[in-house]
């Protein structure tokens, strides 16, 4: 198995005019599960067609498992398994006959795509729909026969584009438990999504694409990022938690029955609740208001306006 992974160098590719990916540089390394993740027309799904050899670059590199997919497409192929956003083609195939069909492509004797095929339809939960055509399954069940596609050959290299769209809570939860055990496995899995609290809890690293260049975001205590705090008995004054922890009122927002703080960094939230149980507010819950992916996702769009009154970082000076 190739130890390698995904490597990709200053990747660039336009449509005329439309500068789709304009300097993409990454790496996912094999036994890790790497999100790919920018807000739309970032360049993600032209980059994972690059990838898949299925689009050429205009410059740039890049290696599927020590592999250049410009200069040797078949075997970039052999080593990787796509499932784009829609399954595509052959809806009058069924979903026994599609998998089967893709595992003759690969070169499989036919008794071996059998049996594989029939692996897949159970290891997906699609059994019981495997001699119906294509055509009929729901948008949820189209995904799950895209991903038994993508695994047929037993590639070492996964790309999935949006893998999660349409797919049920259980559905999504086996996802994550399959793409966590093909990671385990020493594998390499990049997916793209936008359902970023289903990345929190898959992914190991991220990427980060913006106007079809990778780039970095701020991390930990260089960005303001926002926590929510119930209490007991409902909500709380914003003047006594702002007092308690050095702020304006105008600083602490409201979300139903919860407050909203900014706090830079884990350290300074961590100060912040010493302060609020110094103070006798009877804390029953305090966690970031949204996911660190989320977070950072926000933070590509820039920073949000100026205004006359910007929140101050909740003790930031450190006298909680």
């Amino acid at each position: 198995m190739s130890a390698s992974g995904i490597v990709v160098s200053d990747v660039r590719r336009s449509f005329g005019a439309v500068h789709a990916v304009r300097g993409a540089t990454l790496t996912a390394e094999p036994g890790r599960v790497t999100g790919l993740i920018g807000p739309n027309g970032a360049g993600k799904t032209t980059l994972l067609l690059m990838l898949a050899s299925l689009l050429q670059p205009d410059a740039g590199s890049i290696r599927i498992g020590g592999v250049d997919p410009v200069a040797d497409p078949a075997a970039a192929r052999r080593l990787l398994g796509w499932m784009p956003d829609a399954l595509g083609a052959w809806p009058a195939l069924t979903a026994r006959e599609t998998l089967v069909a893709t595992g003759r492509l690969y070169g499989m004797p036919k008794a071996d795509a059998s049996g594989r095929a029939q692996a897949l339809l159970v290891h997906v939960g699609l059994i019981d729909l495997a001699d119906a055509p294509a055509r009929v399954l729901s948008r949820g069940q189209k995904q799950r026969l895209g991903l038994a596609r993508a695994l047929v050959h037993d590639p070492e290299v996964l790309l999935l584009d949006e893998p999660a769209s349409g797919l049920d809570p259980q559905a999504r939860i086996e996802l994550r438990t399959l793409l966590r055990g093909f990671a385990a496995a020493g594998r390499t899995v990049l997916v793209s999504s936008h359902v970023l609290a289903e990345l929190e809890e898959l992914v190991d690293d991220a990427v980060f694409l913006r106007d079809g260049m990778s780039v970095d975001t701020p991390t930990g205590g260089e960005r303001l990022r926002a926590w929510r705090l119930r209490v007991l008995g409902g909500p709380v004054s914003t003047v006594s938690v702002a007092a308690a922890l050095g702020l304006r009122p105008d600083d602490v927002g409201r979300d139903r029955d919860a407050l909203v703080l900014p706090f830079a960094g884990e350290e300074a939230a961590a100060r912040g609740l010493r302060a609020l149980v110094a103070a006798e507010i009877p804390v029953t819950e305090f966690a970031p208001a949204v996911g660190r992916l989320e977070q950072a996702f926000l933070d590509l769009s820039g920073p949000p306006p100026a205004s006359d009154h910007a929140p101050r970082t909740a003790r930031e000076e450190g006298d909680a």
